[in-house]
């Protein structure tokens, strides 16, 4: 009954704004206390929120939970803009960062409650977004004024969640041997074994398999294996013609099996590791000659150069002339505000913070493999740090190739990044994420 209730008081309301000229947004179904406060923040520039954020949670604590521990870094810039505002304001806060996959179930233990703990959270796997977290509930989208107008949009066109920003994992391989990897089947060619976190430990590399069969990227694989020489092209065939009845049954399009082909080779090869640091540190090794990984861009910040470890070990495959075919995958850092938010207002602010400045993005775009969805963030990020030179040194020389970030764009078009689709991963996830745990229960390392 209370349902019933809620829906004819969100009719009603929709009536009431349409009569007076109101949003364009429709209030949300169950028109929920965050939902309501999301609707009047989409029209509210920063300074406004902040403002409402002041009045809100002066004093207050701040509970923020996310998949990247940088969100601890964010806060205090966050408070410290507020300041700018109300030199009295106060926030004391705390940020937890889950591991193991676990902040969905953190998120839906604490959506039990009438009033949550958290207040906000950065959150990645479109897949279980999509499913879990959305679908149910438990997160709502917000989208600032600020960003949408970057972007060219209205917040109440824009039907996406919103993504704080897009991360890149690339193949990168050890060149102190004389291999080189100058097409994406390469890394699947028999006798190689990548090093790649396992797909049942970090659940956004399994949605990259799922997006390789999309008929953008499936084609992209098409497309490479048709530079392939022909005794290369003999070696994939059989597995790409045995595969052509199974891309039918899943529904896939017409290069569903090239794309089928290159995801068993991937995932009867890789060697699973347990994290992108480890990879990373191995293959700056001088004793790692022709081994590669698929792993986080970024992790090329950390590496501190000596007699055996240097930056200059190993090569970003998409940035060799003649590279073909997919260069890596691309997942987001989303923003959402839980539906039983303590601090509503205080969490699009803070959002709207950390997607429409520079500085509050900076604790993210200081690093270079990290892009900001808002284009005037991410031009600021690289005006202010520089990642496209990143690899230079003093003299304007190049000393590092590999850090020279060619930046979002040029991942996009020229290194054919595999962008994550939440939406596509959520409907392909029983089909076709099905049949890849078949090829997951008889791997054998």
């Amino acid at each position: 009954m209370k349902k019933i209730i809620a829906v004819m008081l969100a009719f009603v309301m929709v009536l009431g704004l349409v009569a007076c000229g109101g949003s364009d947004k429709p209030a949300a179904k169950n028109d929920s206390n965050v939902q309501k406060v999301i609707q009047e923040a989409e029209g509210l520039t920063l300074e406004e929120l902040c403002k409402k954020a002041i009045e809100e949670s002066n004093g207050a604590t701040f509970y923020g939970v996310g998949n990247s521990s940088r969100g601890k870094s964010a806060l205090p810039l966050f408070i410290e803009y507020l300041q700018t505002i109300d030199p009295n304001y106060t926030l004391n806060f705390e940020w937890q960062q889950p591991k193991n996959n676990k902040i969905f179930d953190q998120l839906t233990a604490d959506s039990m409650k009438e009033k949550g703990t958290f207040a906000v959270t950065l959150i990645q796997d479109g897949n279980q977004i999509e499913s879990k977290m959305v679908k149910t509930g438990i997160l709502d989208t917000f989208i600032p004024l600020d960003w949408a107008n970057a972007n060219g949009i209205k917040a109440a066109d824009y039907k996406g969640y919103l993504p704080l920003q897009t991360l890149n994992k690339v193949f990168e391989y050890n060149c102190t041997g004389s291999k080189t990897f100058t097409n994406c089947w390469d890394f699947v060619a028999e006798g190689e074994h990548g090093l790649f976190m396992d797909i049942d430990s970090e659940i956004v590399g399994k949605n990259f398999l799922y997006m390789l069969t999309k008929d953008e990227y499936a084609g992209y694989l098409k497309d490479a294996f048709d530079k392939l020489p022909a005794d290369k092209q003999a070696q994939f065939k059989p597995v790409i013609d045995s595969l052509e009845a199974d891309a039918k049954d899943l529904g896939l399009g017409a290069n569903g099996a090239y794309a089928l082909a290159w995801i068993k080779l991937w995932v009867e090869s890789y060697a699973a590791q347990p994290d992108d640091g480890p990879i990373c540190n191995t293959l700056v090794d001088k004793s790692a000659t022709d081994q590669f990984g698929l792993l986080v861009y970024s992790k090329l910040r950390s590496v501190e150069e000596s007699d055996t470890i240097s930056k200059n070990n190993i090569k970003v495959a998409a940035y060799q002339d003649g590279y073909e075919g997919i260069g890596g995958y691309g997942y987001c850092h989303y923003m959402f505000v839980p539906d039983n938010s303590p601090l509503p207002w205080t969490a699009c602010a803070f959002i709207a913070f950390i997607t429409c400045t520079v500085d509050g993005f900076s604790a993210w775009g200081k690093d270079m493999g990290g892009y900001s969805s808002n284009p005037t963030v991410a031009a600021g990020t690289e005006e202010k740090y520089g990642h496209s030179k990143g690899g230079m040194n003093e003299a304007g020389e190049v000393e590092f190739e590999c850090k020279n970030d060619r930046g979002y764009d040029w991942w996009i078009k020229e290194g054919k990044l595999v962008i994550e689709d939440p939406e596509y991963c959520a409907s392909v996830a029983f089909t076709v994420g099905s049949w890849i745990e078949m090829l997951t229960k008889y791997k054998v390392d």
